[in-house]
């Protein structure tokens, strides 16, 4: 079930929901997209990613029709992964991008913290979310100790994105996702 917690700076806890509709109206005000799609045919753990990109062709067509996302791919993770922990802490850190970091949960779970103002918005993304975090937005990831997801991103600039790393410690004073 996918979750919102909001920290002050110093890590003290001052909201929390798991109610989909509080999540979204919660991060639409501070420019954050939140949204649940469903796949147009099922989705196995082997399905191929051009199979996971085809089930959700609909909502990856209606973000490109607007005119802002160039390109779409399939990234997985999963506990077993030998780079896992190097995957983990290269996220760790707060970053900002020059695009909208787009990510949409085909299944598993991820923790993306979003500094905003004096606050953080941790949003909690499980299978059928989709979070578009906007260019600019300091924010980090947290995949956990044990990663298991698949996720769509949609890109800007075809080649990826880049992270610029903030320089600030803030994601040391908040609660990690374990």
């Amino acid at each position: 079930m996918s979750t919102l917690t909001t920290f002050d700076e110093q890590g003290k806890q001052l909201f929390f929901t798991d109610n989909f509709e509080r999540i979204q109206s919660t991060l639409k005000k501070a420019g954050v997209t939140f949204e649940r799609w469903q796949a147009q045919f099922p989705i196995k753990p082997d399905t191929a990613p051009e199979d996971i990109l085809a089930a959700y062709a609909k909502d990856i067509g209606r973000l490109k029709a607007q005119g802002v996302y160039q390109s779409a791919d399939v990234i997985s993770l999963h506990p077993n992964h030998p780079d896992r922990l190097t995957l983990r802490q290269k996220f760790l850190s707060e970053h900002t991008h020059t695009e909208d970091e787009v990510r949409f949960f085909v299944n598993g779970q991820g923790m993306f913290y979003l500094h905003i103002g004096e606050q953080v918005h941790a949003v909690l993304c499980y299978q059928d979310d989709l979070i578009s975090v906007p260019a600019g937005t300091p924010h980090w990831f947290d995949m956990g100790p044990t990663p298991e997801f698949t996720a769509i991103r949609l890109f800007t600039n075809p080649e990826g994105w880049v992270a610029e790393m903030t320089g600030n410690t803030i994601a040391e004073r908040i609660p990690f996702f374990e």
